[in-house]
């Protein structure tokens, strides 16, 4: 199975504008680290970013989920003919 499908950039939108825009300081790589909007001067912690984008986020998540999970169903169905094939007694629908 090919995981590299699953990998998603999920653009973060300032809660105030929605822009997708933001100064920060590079050397700092914590949630605390303060970032700027470049479009309407909003300053907010990276936490406080993830935060207002959580329910875009979880529909992302979701929507791998489900990706996820449709795949290895198909895979399983896929094993399943292949390891019982010859048998007349099973059938698959």
């Amino acid at each position: 199975m090919n995981f590299d499908k699953y990998d998603r950039n999920v653009s973060l939108l300032c809660p105030t504008c929605g822009s997708t825009q933001f100064e920060y300081d590079e050397t700092l790589e914590n949630d605390y680290a303060k970032l700027r909007c470049v479009s309407c001067d909003r300053k907010m912690t990276k936490e406080e970013l993830i935060h207002e984008n959580s329910e875009n986020i979880d529909e992302h998540m979701g929507e791998i989920g489900k990706q996820a999970v449709d795949d290895v169903a198909k895979e399983m169905r896929k094993s399943l003919k292949k390891a019982f094939g010859g048998n007349k007694n099973i059938k698959f629908k």
